[in-house]
């Protein structure tokens, strides 16, 4: 039996940091609340819900789930124009497939992150996708690794995770399985080793540290 690997998407495969910095202004500026909003505030909670974000940024209680509405719609519309594949996305994906069964567990909606995988022409590799309508509890609560886990046999050879951001790596730890951190993303080296002292640059030399422990 094959291990498992389950992937992060924004800043661990993929960078949507264009298209989230642009949805998030146009639902700031469609509802027109006047909020001192810079780039650092909302990318420094990437990861996170929506509704999260919204509300770290200042938004009202009773207009995020507006915000985020209009956010999704706008979203959809650029996403696949304005969203890349990161470095060495492709090959980490391809020499994983190899060796191990692949799934991904993001706070992004599932529906859209699927649609940008098949646009990538890279969801066939991938098992099972876990987004945030599958689940309850988000990140870094272990239920959407639970339920990856739940829709895939389960394997004798080792489970692992490979996330960009504490998000990750705690929700790993809660579900009992190992995680492997990147910096090509949304935390840096200092704040993940708050967590693990396993950390890559990217998330091929991720996937070959795991092929290399067996």
């Amino acid at each position: 039996m094959k291990p498992i690997i389950l992937f992060d998407l924004d800043g661990t495969l993929i960078d949507s940091t264009e298209a989230i910095l642009e949805s998030f202004y146009h639902s700031l500026k469609v509802h027109a609340l006047g909020l001192e909003v810079t780039d650092s505030m909302i990318t420094s909670q990437i990861g996170h819900p929506l509704e999260v974000m919204f509300a770290g940024v200042g938004v009202d209680s009773g207009l995020i789930e507006t915000h985020v509405r209009t956010y999704k719609l706008y979203y959809r519309d650029i996403s696949r124009q304005k969203t890349f594949l990161l470095p060495n996305s492709l090959e980490a994906i391809r020499e994983a497939s190899e060796f191990a069964r692949l799934g991904i567990v993001t706070t992004k909606t599932g529906v859209y992150s699927r649609e940008l995988m098949e646009h990538f022409g890279v969801m066939h590799y991938f098992d099972v996708l876990i987004g945030f309508e599958d689940v309850e509890n988000r990140k870094p609560h272990p239920e959407p690794i639970h339920k990856a886990l739940e829709k895939m046999e389960k394997s004798d050879k080792g489970i692992w995770m490979i996330g960009d951001t504490r998000l990750d790596v705690e929700a790993s730890h809660r579900a009992g399985i190992e995680c492997v951190a990147v910096t090509s993303g949304y935390d840096n080296a200092e704040q993940l080793l708050t967590l693990t002292d396993i950390i890559k640059s990217d998330v091929l030399e991720a996937v070959r540290y795991i092929a290399q422990r067996g």
